[in-house]
């Protein structure tokens, strides 16, 4: 992955009449990075995402591989892919037909392929699913070979096949130079994805870093099953263990209190462990701390 900046966006605001949207937010998308855009659903991420793309006016400066973007100078857009909401799509047009109206220098049998479109792409529009339309949407935001895709919920209507090959298809891309900004709330796919978050709360910048900074905060657990999981509890508590739950009986564990020292005082108790298993915070849930955090 490369250093360089392909997306820079420097104290953007945005107000639909009286109502401020955006606070002065600024960030940096690096090339050939996967990058989540995130936050409570009002917080402001489609709006992030129209502006970067010059669809609706807004103050501040937004630079795609450093050339100036604005309402008004829509050039640099040449070198961006990008599906926002909901796909625009023909009705009485082929998925392919769609491909052929846009495609300028991509390979439109390449992108079918890669989307497995190919069971649906000559019926009409108007046939398709929600599941058709979002996909022919990214093999849209995709046929052009573009430097950076800005991708909007790219994930709705997709089954678990579709999703997986998706995510497989835009790490692969990813790998090869393209940057991908996505905003998504299904944070669980987001982790297995992205290379770097950027938090996003009532329109204020909360978090810009990467995946492995966001998640090194995570607490960890162990699930305890034993003879006497009352008895257990009691002892791990007098030694200052934190108990989450007790049904099942669960367990934070952290440097100063490890799982050796934990096995260790239950069996001096005659507490027998009959099963254990690690849990970890995932990304939701370190997501609510830093939202929680910054708004405490």
């Amino acid at each position: 992955m490369s250093n360089q900046t392909i997306l820079s966006v420097k104290h953007l605001n945005k107000s639909f009449g009286a109502k401020q949207i955006l606070f002065d937010l600024s960030f940096k998308v690096q090339s050939g990075h996967i990058v989540g855009l995130v936050g409570p659903n009002g917080a402001g991420k489609t709006t992030i995402l129209k502006a970067i793309l010059g669809l609706i006016k807004s103050s501040g400066e937004i630079l795609i591989d450093g050339q100036l973007m604005s309402f008004n100078h829509s050039a640099p857009l040449k070198s961006v892919g990008a599906l926002i909401e909901y796909p625009g799509i023909y009705p009485y047009l082929t998925g392919r037909q769609h491909l052929q109206l846009f495609a300028h220098n991509g390979d439109i049998q390449t992108t079918i392929d890669e989307l497995a479109l190919n069971d649906f792409i000559d019926q009409k529009a108007k046939k398709y699913s929600l599941g058709m339309k979002q996909k022919l949407g990214i093999a849209l935001a995709l046929i052009n070979n573009p430097q950076l895709v800005i991708l909007d919920e790219p994930l709705n209507g997709l089954d678990p096949q579709a999703t997986r090959d998706l995510r497989e298809l835009i790490i692969t891309k990813a790998q090869a130079g393209t940057t991908f900004l996505v905003s998504s709330h299904l944070l669980s796919e987001l982790q297995k994805l992205a290379d770097d978050l950027i938090v996003i709360d009532h329109g204020r910048l909360i978090a810009s870093a990467a995946m492995n900074e966001i998640l090194a905060s995570n607490r960890h657990y162990v699930v305890i099953s034993t003879n006497n999981d009352s008895l257990a509890e009691q002892t791990l508590s007098q030694n200052n263990y934190p108990v989450v739950s007790s049904d099942p009986l669960k367990v934070m564990i952290d440097a100063a209190h490890p799982v050796e020292k934990l096995l260790t005082v239950l069996n001096e108790q005659r507490v027998t462990v009959k099963d254990l298993i690690h849990e970890d915070d995932d990304l939701e849930q370190s997501i609510l701390t830093i939202l929680e955090e910054k708004n405490a």
